[in-house]
């Protein structure tokens, strides 16, 4: 009793009509028309991993640090409270798991397809942006004196610009500190996921479950976390952090939108090529077993049917016709 109450809270009135005319698209049948019809989608993320690639090898923009900037840039080296690693499984397998989990409750291969792509998009495209700004910008992080000097003797040169002697590779992250990439990723990845689910439980329903919300709430909440980790672990300044998580949550609404309705619209819980798929199934179906024409006949009254009874009950018919018949043969019957 319980289960069904929690079903009808998640799905709603209008979901629970809409469910029972759901048609079915298998992986198998359709799981290479989808991918065949978007081949050239999974040819420019293939093009954008390597792009991400290429902003990751080349140096980022050396900016002047003068002795006078050291201030805010000598907090302690700290090693990350969320590896570098963990990104990838959080903000993609995660909501990969997620998507196969409602894939093999439903069986769209449409929903699984476009969200996998849309999300792997919002990754690829927030990656881009995010270490092409940190090569352009090339801001120091709040650690960034521990890096350059990692001794902690300082060293400057004529212009009053610092001449580091530490490792060249944490010289060169210390010099991608805007945005966050952390923070992009997880907000990327994670409001993505927060988008899909508010549109699977229909959280705009106006059926005012709160339970609801605390579902789409706890991605964003864990990107959040993630988020506030770079500022403590001083690898961010918190301007970096605000930068990463808006310019993901836009790209992850962007990609998301391309595929998917608004979570608030009365469809927001399937992707646009489902509905399109759903339209030229039973249109093909229509077609292929048309209905039968029903003919319509005009019903006229047989002589031998027992004339019509007046409003008295009578047994005699009060049509006009009639009555003038009945009165002739009454007055040669001498009956009147």
């Amino acid at each position: 009793m319980s289960s069904q109450i929690m079903r009808n809270m998640f799905q709603g009135p209008q979901g629970r009509a809409g469910e029972a005319e759901l048609e079915l698209f298998y992986m198998k049948s359709h799981g290479r028309k989808v991918a065949r019809i978007h081949m050239h989608d999974w040819l420019i993320l293939v093009l954008l991993v390597i792009i991400e690639i290429g902003l990751n090898v080349i140096h980022p923009f050396y900016r002047f640090v003068g002795k006078d900037m050291m201030t805010d840039l000598k907090y302690p080296m700290k090693e990350n409270t969320v590896p570098l690693w963990a990104v990838p499984v959080y903000a993609v397998l995660l909501p990969i798991l997620v998507f196969l989990f409602i894939y093999f409750k439903r069986r769209d291969i449409y929903d699984l397809h476009h969200a996998i792509l849309g999300l792997l998009f919002s990754i690829l495209i927030t990656g881009v942006l995010t270490d092409a700004i940190k090569d352009a910008t090339g801001r120091p992080r709040p650690d960034f004196f521990w890096r350059c000097f990692p001794d902690g003797i300082d060293n400057y040169d004529r212009w009053g610009n610092v001449v580091c002697h530490g490792n060249d590779n944490d010289i060169r992250e210390g010099h991608k500190s805007f945005p966050s990439g952390h923070s992009s990723w997880s907000f990327a990845g994670l409001g993505f996921l927060a988008l899909y689910l508010a549109g699977k439980v229909k959280a705009f329903d106006r059926s005012g479950h709160v339970a609801k919300l605390c579902i789409v709430f706890l991605p964003l909440l864990m990107a959040s976390l993630v988020a506030v980790s770079r500022v403590d672990d001083y690898w961010h300044h918190w301007q970096d952090v605000f930068a990463g998580g808006l310019l993901g949550l836009t790209v992850a609404t962007f990609c998301y939108l391309q595929f998917f309705p608004a979570p608030y619209h009365t469809e927001g819980w399937g992707p646009y090529a489902y509905f399109k798929a759903v339209e030229e199934t039973r249109s093909n179906r229509r077609l292929s077993h048309p209905e039968p024409v029903r003919e319509v006949g005009i019903g006229i009254q047989d002589a031998n049917q027992h004339p019509r009874q007046d409003r008295h009950g009578l047994g005699l018919d009060s049509s006009p016709d009639y009555l003038s018949y009945s009165l002739d043969s009454d007055v040669e019957s001498g009956k009147v």
